[in-house]
């Protein structure tokens, strides 16, 4: 069974309804896909159905009701679906994901570490043993942790593809956050050792990164 539901930014509603539906898509075994009227397949199911108003439900190819279901109403109309089985990959929708607000929170904090950090080295453009770490806390705690929430969330609805999900998010960060950490131990007087180690950390937490957006990637996106 495939469940579609219609909506857009502007949409008040729209994040409601897709909360109600997640939840449902946890319990039922259904294709679910949030659509977003600002991309070319939101708007030619808009068109094709005649759509006026969202959110807008949509099961296989049939418009189904429009408006924000209850709990008990979404349950209802995938009653004859059956119970969801385990799976690592989700559909993006409007909202972030606790993962991506996770991350985007830890790059601002490492921005603000960053930033006292270069204050008191004494700039950007330092000369001494610790500017790798300085550099590093800008580079791979904001730059790249902000890269990483972005992409989980933009690039599946560029796509239409669902991104693996689960520990995986969570495996990535822990790896960043570690390999950063031992790194800035390491130019900060650990010794190299610490270094190498999270140097390798971090770059597992790339390969890691990699592997999730691959699908998406090379992946035929929606019709």
């Amino acid at each position: 069974m495939k469940v579609e539901l219609l909506v857009s930014e502007w949409c008040a509603s729209c994040h409601e309804a897709e909360r109600i539906w997640r939840q449902v898509a946890e319990e039922k075994d259904i294709d679910f896909q949030v659509v977003d009227m600002a991309q070319p397949e939101g708007r030619e199911l808009a068109t094709r159905l005649r759509v006026r108003s969202i959110p807008a439900l949509v099961i296989d190819g049939e418009l189904k009701g429009v408006g924000v279901q209850t709990l008990e109403e979404a349950r209802a109309l995938v009653a004859d679906a059956p119970p969801k089985q385990a799976t690592t990959v989700r559909h993006v929708g409007l909202g972030l994901a606790r993962s991506a607000r996770i991350m985007i929170l830890a790059a601002m904090a490492y921005l603000v570490l960053a930033g006292g950090a270069m204050t008191w080295a004494g700039g950007l453009f330092i000369d001494t043993l610790q500017r790798p770490a300085v550099i590093h806390l800008f580079t791979v705690g904001f730059v790249l942790l902000l890269i990483y929430a972005l992409a989980e969330h933009m690039l599946p609805r560029f796509t239409g593809l669902p991104i693996r999900a689960g520990v995986w998010p969570w495996v990535q960060q822990g790896l960043t956050h570690l390999g950063l950490w031992a790194f800035l131990a390491g130019f900060l007087g650990a010794g190299r050792g610490w270094a190498l180690l999270g140097a390798t950390l971090m770059w597992l937490g790339l390969v890691l990164f990699a592997l999730r957006l691959f699908p998406l990637l090379v992946g035929k996106g929606r019709a």
